[in-house]
């Protein structure tokens, strides 16, 4: 995500494209079982909607992937790499999650040795793990392998380009079930995620590091993200202590090096990257640049960014914010997605067809990797912040977004984290809203597991 000229879709651009997503549901009312002084059975409960979402289509094999989003969302059994990376992540903080993400891993790599046009390593943005019937007509009747024996790539939506940093978290993925299983097929997929990177990603532009990645028609995309060289920090990193391989070392230096140029010495955070190799774009300013880079470098130098984003990114969504969808009685603390998403126009739709955003949504997938990131600092209040930011995402977990499907099922009761707690606009040109998805829950998973994905 890279500067005033947007980059085509890419994970995060999910509902705003207009594309005749469901009604919007943020239901529920009275005290969360967070706050009710119960046992704290949350997690469990996220675990439950991860293996809903995993298991939405039985009748279509046991080779798959998660569903990224409930149905309501409008994006039909999409399954988006990175959004099936953080599953793999999630389901391997708990001993009983092990053959899942086993399973999901297995997936991955059959993704990468059956793409329809290509053998060389790569995995596309997303795919189908079901059937439906497009908003055109045309109808889409497989599971995630199609009959020809390839993978179903989601090419309805345009899902078909690969950006380096889903390759990344698939690697990252990869790389740990390879150290908990000590299987070598893992880490031949990782490896191969990586020379993949290497051979595209790679620029010798003043401003170096690695760049976003291919369209669908595999042509190189100009920009150079600031969140994608920090995934290649934690992957190169864990390459190199896997693999043994000192070339992995460089690789990582290379990326690292680009991060630090982002960094912004007089106001503590990150820029998000660059889109010509030269001038730094310094604005939006989004939330992950600021989590995920403490996450990978560790760096006491750098880890202000974690208070800038829990200071200036801070929100609090309550039912009378012009445009929420927060149930009378009910609020929400946690961080918006980017200095842009603050300032959104609260008059005009997100995208063509979507509602218009409320400032204060609470992005609660970047809520938990703050959580997680202070948690990992562990400075003076560190804890407690983290602590009250998890309790949001839980007491959303709770009452948003109820009666929503997986596959057309019924999902678990109080199970699976929305992605907003209102309409959010993210400032690139797309929003986020208040559907369980998988990326929020494992986030949160990971975040209640003290689990750091970016470090080994």
């Amino acid at each position: 995500m890279t500067g005033s000229a947007h980059p085509p879709l890419s994970r995060r651009t999910l509902i705003g494209a207009g594309l005749g997503a469901g009604v919007l549901t943020a239901t529920g009312a009275g005290t969360s079982r967070a706050t009710q002084g119960a046992t704290n059975d949350a997690p469990h409960r996220a675990r439950a909607f991860l293996a809903a979402a995993m298991d939405g289509y039985p009748d279509h094999g046991t080779l798959r992937l998660t569903q990224s989003y409930s149905d309501q969302a409008g994006l039909f059994s999409t399954a988006f790499t990175y959004d099936n990376a953080l599953a793999v992540l999630a389901h391997l903080t708990s001993p009983a999650g092990r053959s899942r993400a086993v399973a999901l891993g297995d997936a991955l790599l059959y993704a990468q040795a059956h793409d329809p046009g290509y053998d060389d390593g790569r995995l596309r943005q997303a795919y189908n793990v079901g059937p439906y019937t497009f908003y055109d007509g045309s109808p889409q009747p497989y599971g995630f392998v199609r009959p020809d024996g390839s993978a179903n790539v989601g090419t309805q939506f345009g899902f078909t380009g690969t950006a380096v940093g889903d390759m990344a978290w698939a690697g990252l993925a990869l790389a740990a079930l390879a150290r908990r299983t000590g299987q070598g097929r893992f880490l031949a997929g990782a490896v191969r995620i990586g020379e993949w990177i290497e051979r595209t990603g790679r620029t010798d532009e003043p401003l170096g590091g690695y760049k976003f990645g291919v369209d669908g028609a595999n042509q190189k995309l100009p920009f150079t993200s600031t969140e994608h060289n920090t995934d290649l920090v934690g992957l190169f990193g864990q390459l190199a202590r896997l693999t043994g391989d000192r070339v992995w070392r460089e690789r990582r230096a290379r990326a690292a090096a680009f991060v630090a140029r982002m960094w912004e010495l007089s106001g503590g955070f990150f820029y998000t990257g660059t889109n010509d190799g030269v001038t730094v774009n310094k604005s939006p300013i989004p939330e992950d640049t600021q989590t995920w880079t403490h996450l990978a470098l560790d760096s006491s130098a750098h880890s202000r960014s974690l208070d800038w984003a829990a200071r200036e990114l801070a929100v609090l969504d309550t039912a009378d914010r012009p445009n929420s969808t927060v149930p009378a009685g009910q609020s929400y603390e946690g961080v918006t997605f980017s200095s842009a998403s603050l300032t959104a126009n609260e008059d005009a739709p997100i995208a063509d067809g979507q509602p218009k955003p409320d400032r204060n949504g609470i992005w609660f997938e970047g809520t938990a990797h703050l959580a997680l990131a202070l948690r990992d600092r562990g400075a003076r209040g560190d804890e407690s912040r983290a602590r009250r930011l998890l309790a949001s995402v839980e007491r959303a977990q709770d009452l948003l977004g109820g009666a929503q499907t997986i596959g057309g099922t019924a999902l678990p009761a109080a199970s699976g984290v929305v992605s907003a707690s209102s309409p959010l606009d993210t400032g690139f040109g797309f929003g986020y809203y208040p559907y369980r998805h998988t990326g929020a829950t494992a986030w949160y998973l990971l975040a209640a597991a003290r689990a750091n994905p970016l470090r080994a």
